[in-house]
């Protein structure tokens, strides 16, 4: 018999452990268990962030799952111009096209892409080139068309077939980078709604309708030639990549379907992994072994702004998601926050309907549950937190409703009491802050009902404030993290992100993707660093609407994450915990009656871990 060694040349080692990567087909003896073990390829989809826009239909861009955007398509209501770009974490918004349209594709980089055709108020010929940020305008096509095939690069682009509006057709063009020429190569099949992928010498195009079609063909720059079908005919396909090892996902028959195939140059297999979700028209990116399938259209049919990704290794890839943790004793919203996901603590809020019922209640999580502590000196809400749990700061906040219903009042907590301290300069509630108890800077907020909110910016070293540099715009119940010396500020009515260096702000112009509309992004709860953030929940004060949205900051961006499993907002002020270990607790839920929350929330991120099978010994 051959032996292992005799087949890849190495001998079965022992260990006392399983290897946490390798490649497939490695074995080994695991002393522990008593078993023979080995790594094995795995093929999977798992649910991915939400895209900012709800759409089907965009165009495009990317050669890579973790570099792509998509731009324009339809809402179920309307065309729109939005592109949102994936970073391999979540979806941020990026530069708008020039006219908004549908039924567009797409190709090229992330920063070097091309979109073209389309439907606005009619057919389109436009061609929009994308630099990463923006926009600008190409030469046209030279049949106006929709749902055609487009592959290749910025310089390099092909666009074959395509709907004007019936039938569909068979022309190819050919883009130079300036403008588009058409060629004598023609489709052998006038198709619309097909995937495409390739170089503008090595292309392929695939599927399409009418009528629903598995035909394959391939073009060499000059010719198309038939390649291999594929096993279900398909139109409105998600697919990628080139012409030796393309993908397809989901599409209709014309039900919608969640198969998934894979090509090698010469024939298409049916994967073992699937979409969880059916749906066509949807945005699409990567490669065989490492693809995005985001928004389309869904059964019923239903526009979705949900993404489903898909792996191929020896890693099993767990999603980033939210699970629920204990329960605080007593419900209330807008408390303070501070501590760690397994170290924190929860201050004062509101605990009854309206304004009057201020809370004094400070409860301690450890991880799995809250514990009830000794209570603040003062009863207040929107109160501002920093710290960590055994030594943390309870400032300024709210103390029952009327004219002079704000606060100066400053407490330390030590781990077991609350002592005052010397008082913030300015009465305020629905103040931000971030630091330590030493060592902190607490901004914004209002002073009395209808004012306006406040730029005011304050320092504390353990025993005394003074006053630092003030906001660029007023901000009230919005988020604050870091320290005193590298802070940020998200929301609270401002468009942009702030940073703060322990002297003065600066804007990082940064929207906020939270229902659209940054500057109603209120009462969330934020955890992280200056440039490694996460924000959960939060909602638009003037519609009394709460979201369930989580976001997260690399320093430069702010782009989606798996959202929470309850909607909130009048949620804690500053969250607790790090960008990749946050916990979200208390708030008040989305709909009337609107009641006060217990429960929490734990952020886990993205994990792998080695695909290990057991072997029998026979």
């Amino acid at each position: 018999m051959t032996t292992y060694r005799e087949i890849v040349g190495k001998k079965i080692k022992k260990v006392t452990s399983d290897p946490s990567t390798g490649i497939d087909g490695q074995m080994w003896y695991n002393s522990t268990t008593g078993a023979i073990r080995g790594l094995a390829v795995l093929t999977a989809t798992r649910s991915g962030s939400l895209m900012t826009t709800t759409r089907g239909n965009g165009g495009s861009m990317g050669s890579t799952r973790d570099a792509s955007a998509v731009a324009g398509g339809y809402t179920s209501t309307a065309n729109t111009n939005v592109t949102e770009e994936f970073n391999g974490s979540g979806f941020s918004t990026g530069g708008n096209l020039n006219t908004s349209r549908r039924a567009l594709t797409g190709t090229g980089v992330i920063t070097a892409g091309l979109v073209c055709a389309g439907y606005a108020a009619s057919e389109s010929n436009a061609t929009e080139e994308y630099d990463g940020s923006s926009f600008s305008n190409g030469g046209n096509l030279n049949t106006a068309r929709f749902h055609t095939g487009t592959f290749g690069t910025q310089t390099a682009g092909v666009a074959a077939g395509g709907s004007a509006p019936s039938p569909a057709k068979n022309v190819t063009e050919e883009y130079n980078g300036s403008s588009w020429t058409t060629v004598p190569a023609t489709l052998s099949v006038g198709r619309q709604e097909h995937m495409a992928g390739g170089t503008e010498t090595a292309g392929i195009c695939c599927g399409g309708q009418p009528p629903y079609t598995t035909a394959t063909e391939e073009y060499d720059g000059s010719a198309w030639t038939t390649g291999g079908s594929l096993n279900t005919a398909r139109a409105g396909i998600q697919g990628s990549g080139i012409q030796t090892a393309a993908i397809v996902m989901g599409g209709s028959t014309p039900t919608r379907i969640t198969s998934i195939e894979t090509y090698n140059g010469t024939s298409w297999t049916t994967s073992p992994a699937s979409l969880s979700t059916a749906r066509d028209a949807a945005h699409n990116a990567g490669t065989t072994t490492s693809a995005i399938v985001a928004g389309g259209i869904t059964p019923g049919p239903s526009y979705v702004n949900t993404s489903e990704e898909l792996d191929t290794s020896t890693n099993v890839v767990t999603a980033a998601a939210w699970a629920s943790g204990g329960n605080l004793n007593t419900a209330r919203n807008a408390t303070a926050a501070s501590g760690t996901q397994t170290a924190a603590l929860c201050a004062a809020g509101q605990e009854g309907p309206g304004s009057s019922s201020p809370s004094a209640k400070t409860e301690e999580y450890d991880g799995t549950s809250w514990s009830e502590q000794n209570d603040l000196g003062t009863a207040r809400f929107y109160i501002s937190g920093s710290g960590i749990q055994t030594a943390s700061l309870a400032v300024a906040g709210r103390t029952g409703p009327g004219p002079n219903f704000a606060t100066t009042v400053v407490e330390e907590y030590d781990g077991s009491s609350w002592s005052e301290q010397n008082d913030i300069p300015t009465a305020a509630n629905g103040m931000m802050g971030a630091g330590t108890q030493t060592a902190a800077v607490h901004f914004g907020g209002i002073s009395s009902p209808g004012g306006s909110s406040l730029t005011g910016t304050y320092e504390y070293d353990g025993t005394n404030w003074t006053t630092g540099g003030s906001l660029p715009t007023g901000a009230k119940y919005g988020m604050g993290v870091g320290t005193q010396t590298a802070a940020l500020h998200a929301g609270g009515g401002a468009a942009d992100s702030f940073y703060y260096n322990g002297t003065s702000w600066s804007d990082q112009s940064s929207s906020l993707l939270l229902q659209n509309n940054p500057v109603y992004m209120h009462y969330g709860g934020m955890s992280g660093t200056q440039t490694a953030a996460l924000l959960a929940g939060g909602g638009n004060p003037s519609s009394g609407a709460a979201s369930a949205l989580t976001q997260g900051w690399d320093g430069s961006v702010w782009f989606t994450q798996p959202s929470l499993g309850t909607a909130r907002f009048y949620g804690a002020q500053g969250g607790a915990g790090t960008s990749t270990a946050g916990i979200a607790f208390s708030g008040q839920a989305a709909a009337p009656p609107y009641a006060n929350l217990t429960a929490t929330e734990e952020f886990t991120p993205e994990s792998t871990a080695a695909n290990v099978k057991d072997f029998t010994t026979s």
